[in-house]
């Protein structure tokens, strides 16, 4: 009877150890699928089409699959619902996994609950730019400075950002709550239009993503005033954060990487040690730099953590802002 006992819990104990075994053999004999859920071409789909280069010796072929739609949450769903064998990773976007939980009355998936992190991949500041034009013409130089015109010019102002419940449609609603003044929020149909009218004096300022402000910025037909980070952007070291002004400010766009929720623990960390790794490479980083983005690579839990964060954040933020998708 106790050689029967010993001999169950070796057998026991060895299935366990081997259990993800070969689900990784597969991996190294299938190519991993990486879902991007926007369309291709943007920051996003380039920067998971670098890395996936770039793990291609420690990992296989990895190939991207976008998946757009949904504000991304046809993407993210996807990869909620894979099987958890480590063959199917997802990126997890500010949008997917904070914004949209609370932005949208139904969602096919549950940020908190279905998915396991692997690492955060990047993050790109947020800038509020004021039409260079109409800030020469309204003495407006600092963050301050519009500010103090704001209120003694109540509804006055206007913004633009890329849709209700956008990245800069948060980011000012945010910012009208800390620095107590009000202005017009104008919707625009994506970001492009949005700087279109910001570029051509529809509105007076925005919130832009740093990637796509920083060619106008550099022209001269945009001013810059803070960027939306906590400390200062190494692309922009001159302009001060919101936050010097208004204390604890932060919104920025940022990304990583997801597995389903029930991926074995030793596949994750494989996953983490191979993708951290790429994040940090100089070539990498140099790529990197010309989107405007910040390599950010963490452990899983360090991940799990800011995303959990991320989401309590935003709920508070879509709240005030009045956002709704049916």
């Amino acid at each position: 009877m106790n050689h029967r006992r010993k001999l169950l819990i070796v057998t026991t104990a060895a299935a366990a150890a081997c259990f993800t075994a070969p689900v990784w053999a597969q991996a190294q004999q299938r190519p991993i699928r990486l879902v991007v859920p926007y369309a291709a071409g943007g920051p996003i789909d380039v920067t998971a089409r670098l890395l996936a280069e770039r793990v291609k010796d420690s990992l296989g072929t990895v190939i991207i699959e976008n998946r757009p739609g949904g504000g991304g949450n046809i993407g993210a769903d996807a990869v909620a619902k894979a099987a958890p064998d480590g063959l199917t990773i997802g990126i997890a976007a500010v949008a997917t996994h904070a914004i949209n939980p609370w932005l949208f009355s139904r969602m096919p998936y549950d940020a908190a609950k279905d998915f396991a992190p692997i690492t955060q991949m990047l993050r790109v500041p947020n800038v509020l730019v004021m039409n260079a034009d109409t800030a020469a013409r309204l003495k407006i130089n600092t963050l301050a400075d519009l500010i103090a015109y704001a209120k003694v010019n109540p509804a006055k102002l206007n913004y633009g950002s890329g849709g209700n419940g956008s990245a800069g449609h948060l980011a000012g609603e945010m910012f009208k709550q800390g620095a107590g003044i009000f202005a017009v929020h104008i919707p625009y149909n994506g970001g492009s239009p949005a700087q279109l009218a910001l570029l051509s004096g529809q509105v007076d300022f925005n919130f832009d993503n740093l990637a796509t402000a920083a060619p106008n910025i550099r022209a001269g037909k945009l001013k810059a005033l803070a960027v939306t980070t906590l400390g200062r952007s190494a692309a922009l070291p001159d302009v001060p954060p919101v936050a010097d002004t208004l204390k604890g400010f932060a919104i920025d766009t940022w990304w990583g990487l997801v597995a389903p929720a029930a991926t074995p623990h030793d596949v994750i960390a494989r996953l983490n040690s191979a993708f951290v790794a790429a994040l940090k490479t100089p070539e990498a980083k140099t790529r990197f730099a010309a989107l405007m983005a910040e390599p950010v690579p963490t452990t899983p839990e360090e991940f799990g953590a800011f995303m959990k964060a991320e989401l309590a954040k935003y709920e508070k933020v879509v709240k005030l802002s009045g956002a709704k998708v049916d």
